[in-house]
């Protein structure tokens, strides 16, 4: 056992969970500046429509998945400290880079201005549309290979600093500032665009990780290398952990590495990543579509007041996933679970929320309030989903692994999020084509509702199969 102290315990590890929310929050910032700018500022600049933007995020999210797969194993491999270094380094970078896909696109062409790109025609739109188009996809491309890296370096520091009880409230808190870049982001990034042109949205937002990285470097060491970790607070971090798993030092042994492919020898890792495939796409939709979707459906302009306050109501609503993270630990104390029992138990509570987002079309024809607050608990109910499916890693499997596990867990998300995005782009096109009808709506309202409606049912879909892989809690231990 810990050795005990009556030293008062120090709280640092919250300190790192606030460095790994502001992470996140400047994460979701930089994700959503296109989501922001494209329909109202961009699309007309480059002769868009859907389909290109469809195919923009839909390569995001095939090359975030592809490069989740590699980004935990590269976490594991460089520590937690380089790693996250590098990851934000690389996205900011990355975010900064879409701001000169406009001067690309005007040299490529022969053209001098974003006016004359404007006002072009015939097939010269047509080449301003696919160049342009190309351009933004190396920038994400560069901005997926950064942040994938941010999840499952946070999600191993977690594990680092945090007693498995508390996994989850901490994984909540730092993944809240999913909501709160998507909660900013409408105040700042219509503004910025507005006023000083859509590329310095794109710089002032990318520039902030790079603030980032300067605070990470002075704060963040292993808690027992910590000068603002005391034994007590030690102690604390260290429940988990029995007196056999510790060394002469009273430090946890190094466990043996788990070689990549065995990763998916387990039920526990297939049970994570199809939870993931079912459920990210729906984020991602919400994120990347709705700004769009009120344009579309109301004519309501995200640099328009009411534009502003819709989307900040939405992602207001999504704050209520803070408490979706202690939910676990109630449970276990009132009823004695074990950690995974519990959080299962809280993910189908979860997942019945987003049901919800079925009423969204038809109550929209009341008040376009309405849909934004059924979307927003659909996106609470996510967010509380996504802190406990991503503590189950750290529940099941040795922390050697557990940047790994979320590597591939993420890889399946980002999977079934391009599946999602480059099937909306190619059905909203096409429902408008050809006045697409659906359970009383028409055009591309219609193809919203069949979104929706898959949206609404993909966390049921998803619980289930992760129950029927994984029924009880079982430790993974290495041999």
């Amino acid at each position: 056992m810990s050795t005990v102290t009556n030293e008062k315990m120090t709280n640092y590890r919250w300190s790192i969970c606030a460095l790994l929310f502001v992470a996140t929050t400047i994460n979701y910032l930089d994700r959503q500046v296109l989501s922001l700018t494209w329909d109202e500022f961009i699309k007309p600049e480059f002769h868009w429509d859907e389909s290109h933007y469809g195919l923009i995020t839909s390569v995001f999210s095939i090359v975030y998945a592809a490069c989740m797969l590699f980004a935990g194993r590269f976490i594991d491999w460089m520590g937690s400290k380089k790693g996250f270094l590098w990851a934000i380094g690389v996205w900011s970078v990355g975010a900064c880079l879409h701001a000169v896909c406009g001067i690309a696109t005007e040299a490529y062409v022969g053209l001098g201005s974003a006016a004359e790109l404007a006002a072009a025609t015939g097939t010269t739109a047509v080449v301003i549309a696919t160049v342009s188009m190309y351009c933004f996809i190396v920038a994400r491309c560069v901005l997926a290979l950064g942040e994938a890296g941010n999840f499952p370096a946070a999600i191993k520091v977690t594990a680092e600093y945090f007693p498995k009880k508390d996994r989850a409230y901490a994984t909540s808190i730092f993944n809240a500032g999913a909501s709160i870049g998507a909660l900013f982001a409408p105040l700042t990034i219509p503004l910025l665009a507005a006023q000083w042109g859509w590329e310095m949205a794109f710089i002032v937002i990318g520039g902030l990780g790079f603030i980032w990285m300067g605070f990470w470097i002075f704060m963040y060491d292993a808690p027992r290398k910590s000068k603002h970790v005391n034994k007590a607070e030690v102690a604390y971090i260290e429940q988990d952990v029995d007196d056999d798993n510790r060394n002469a030092d009273g430090e946890e042994k190094a466990g043996k590495k788990m070689p990549f492919w065995q990763c998916f020898s387990y039920r526990q890792t297939w049970a994570f990543a199809f939870g993931k495939f079912m459920t990210d796409g729906v984020w991602w939709f919400f994120l990347f579509w709705t700004p769009s979707y009120l344009n579309t459906q109301f004519g309501i302009k995200t640099s328009e007041g009411l534009g502003i306050a819709l989307i900040f109501t939405l992602y207001l609503i999504t704050m209520l996933s803070i408490y979706g993270g202690k939910l676990p630990t109630i449970i276990i104390n009132k009823t004695g679970l074990d950690p995974y029992a519990a959080r299962m138990k809280a993910m189908l509570m979860f997942a019945f929320v987003p049901l919800l987002v079925l009423f969204a079309q038809p109550l929209g024809t009341i008040s376009p309030w309405l849909p934004v607050i059924m979307i927003g608990l659909g996106g609470a109910a996510h967010q509380s989903w996504s802190a406990n499916i991503f503590s189950t890693v750290g529940d099941m499997f040795p922390k050697e692994a557990i940047a790994s596990i979320t590597g591939i867990g993420g890889m399946a998300g980002g999977i079934g999020s391009m599946l999602l995005q480059f099937s909306a782009g190619q059905l909203f096109v096409y429902a408008d084509k050809t006045n697409l009808q659906f359970m009383g709506f028409e055009g591309k309202p219609a193809g919203y509702f069949i979104i929706f409606c898959v949206c609404a049912v993909a966390y049921l879909i998803g619980w289930t199969v992760m129950k029927a892989l994984v029924p009880k809690y079982k430790v993974i231990e290495l041999k």
